[in-house]
C-alpha cells in the first residue's frame, strides 16, 4: 500500500526525472505566443466579467504586501510548512513594518467585504498576484502566483451543501462558456486532437471517493477519478479526517469550513463545506486543479478547527479577532488559478506558456527538448 500521509503535503512530483516522463512528447503548441496572449486576455476578460454577473460580485484592488502581525496572510495548509517571504519596510521609521508578500488573499477578503460595504448577497472579486516560494516548480506549480480571490457575504441559512452546490455550477459555466468563446475566436483551438471541455460538473464528497478506492494515495485517487469516471468534478469536505485517519488534503484551519457535518450517506457522517474542482487535462494526460473554494468558517467552527490543529494561539491575531467578535461578515468565496485555467482553456502543456515567472535550469532544458516555449 502508498503511503497516503506523505501524499498530504504539497505537490505530489519532486524530482525532475518525473516532470521528464509528464511532459507530452511530440508536443505543439495549438496556439504562438502571440496569438495564445490574445486569447488568454479575451479569456481573463470574460471570466472577470461573467464571474461577476454570476455571483454579483465587484472588481477590487488586493495587496500583494501585508503586515505580519495582522494574521491576514495564507500558511495554506495546516502544518506552517510553506512560509511567506518576510522584509522589513518603511526606510526612516525607527522601527520598520514587519511586512509579508501575500501567498494568498483569502483572509484579507473577508475583511474587505466589511471595508467596501458589502450587503448580502454581494461579494467581491480581485485580480490577485503573489508568490509561494516554496512550490517545487514542475509543469503546473509556479512560485508566481494569479488567481480570480473572490469572497461574497451570506446568511446562516446559506451555510449548506445545496448553496455551496449551485455557486460551484455558476463557476463551472463561466469557465465552460469562456471555453467555448475562445474556440470561435481562435478556430485553431477547435481541434479533434483534445476532447472537448465537459458541460456538466460531477459532485463527490472525499470520503466517497476513498471508499471507492481505498488503497489509493489522494492524488492517485484524484487522478482515477478525472480519467475514467468523469473529467470535471468537484470533491466536497477536503480537511476533515477521513475513515482511513488521515484528511483527503490538509486546508488551513481558519478559513474554510471543513468541520462543519452535513450529510449522512449508509449510516457514514460526511462533514465539510468546502472542496476543490479538478478536471482531467488532455493534454498532460493528469489530474488539473482550478480552484479551492468553501464556506467559511464561524467564530465557532474556528476555534474548533483551530483546535485540532493545534493553532489557537492565531485566535488572538487580529484577523481571527474579527471574526471571534462578529465584527466581520459570514461569507463564501475561493480562488480561480488564472494561469491554470488559461492552460486548461488553450491546451498547453505547461504552465509556463501563459505565465512569465522564474524557471530553473534543467526544467527549461526539459521543455526544450520536448519542443515546449516556456515565457521569460
Amino acid at each position: 500500500m502508498t503511503d497516503k500521509k506523505s501524499d498530504l503535503a504539497g505537490p505530489g512530483i519532486s524530482t525532475y526525472e518525473e516532470v521528464d516522463k509528464i511532459l507530452p512528447r511530440n508536443y505543439e503548441a495549438l496556439l504562438g505566443p502571440k496569438e495564445r496572449m490574445k486569447a488568454l486576455f479575451k479569456i481573463k476578460n470574460f471570466i472577470e466579467e461573467n464571474l461577476c454577473r454570476e455571483l454579483n460580485l465587484f472588481m477590487v484592488q488586493v495587496p500583494l504586501i501585508v503586515t505580519k502581525e495582522s494574521g491576514i496572510n495564507d500558511y495554506l495548509d495546516r502544518d506552517g510548512s510553506r512560509t511567506p517571504i518576510e522584509f522589513p519596510c518603511g526606510l526612516g521609521l525607527e522601527k520598520r513594518i514587519e511586512a509579508q508578500v501575500v501567498q494568498a488573499a483569502t483572509k484579507w477578503k473577508r475583511m474587505a467585504l466589511k471595508q467596501f460595504g458589502c450587503e448580502v448577497g454581494e461579494g467581491i472579486c480581485t485580480d490577485m498576484r503573489a508568490v509561494r516560494k516554496d512550490y517545487f516548480l514542475d509543469h503546473d506549480h509556479s512560485a508566481y502566483v494569479d488567481q480570480w480571490d473572490w469572497e461574497r457575504v451570506i446568511t446562516k441559512d446559506m451555510r449548506n451543501l445545496d448553496f455551496l452546490r449551485d455557486v460551484v455550477e455558476r463557476i463551472w459555466s463561466v469557465i465552460y462558456e469562456a471555453g467555448q468563446m475562445v474556440k470561435k475566436d481562435f478556430p485553431r483551438l477547435d481541434t479533434d486532437k483534445y476532447p472537448d471541455i465537459p458541460k456538466k460538473l460531477e459532485f463527490f464528497h472525499a470520503e466517497e471517493i476513498l471508499e471507492r478506492y481505498p488503497d489509493l494515495t489522494r492524488k492517485q485517487r484524484e487522478t482515477i477519478m478525472v480519467r475514467e469516471v468523469h473529467p470535471a468534478i468537484f470533491i466536497i469536505g477536503i480537511g476533515y479526517v477521513l475513515e482511513d485517519g488521515y484528511p483527503h488534503e490538509m486546508r488551513a484551519a481558519d478559513y474554510d469550513d471543513w468541520i462543519t457535518p452535513t450529510i449522512k450517506k449508509n449510516g457514514k457522517q460526511f462533514h465539510g463545506l468546502n472542496g476543490d474542482i479538478l478536471v482531467w487535462n488532455p493534454v498532460t494526460k493528469r489530474r488539473h486543479e482550478l480552484t479551492s473554494m468553501g464556506i467559511r468558517v464561524t467564530k465557532e467552527t474556528m476555534v474548533q478547527q483551530l483546535k485540532e490543529a493545534g493553532q489557537e494561539h492565531f485566535l488572538q491575531l487580529p484577523y481571527h479577532q474579527a471574526i471571534l467578535n462578529d465584527e466581520i461578515p459570514l461569507s463564501i468565496g475561493g480562488g480561480i488559478g488564472q494561469s491554470r485555467t488559461f492552460m486548461y482553456l488553450l491546451r498547453t502543456a505547461h504552465i509556463g506558456e501563459v505565465s512569465t515567472t522564474v524557471w530553473p535550469d534543467v526544467l527549461k532544458a526539459i521543455c526544450k527538448r520536448k519542443n515546449i516555449h516556456v515565457l521569460e
